[in-house]
């Protein structure tokens, strides 16, 4: 369970990394945010939950016994 909650953690690091980039400097437009359609012009908010949420299932796997 401790990496399954890992390697989400990371996938969703990466996408809102990748988004706040693109939102930001225009580059690496293959983020998943901007084909979420009720995103639209909320971007950089999707962006930042998902960085948020990264880091709270990052937290969600230290807790976890192995």
């Amino acid at each position: 369970m401790k990496k399954v909650l890992e390697f989400i953690g990371a996938i969703a690091l990466i996408q809102g990394v990748i988004g706040l980039l693109h939102e930001f400097t225009g580059w690496l437009s293959w983020g998943v945010i901007r084909h979420i359609g009720f995103l639209d012009g909320h971007e950089v908010y999707g962006s930042i939950a998902l960085v948020v949420l990264a880091f709270a299932l990052f937290a969600a796997a230290e807790s976890v016994r192995s």
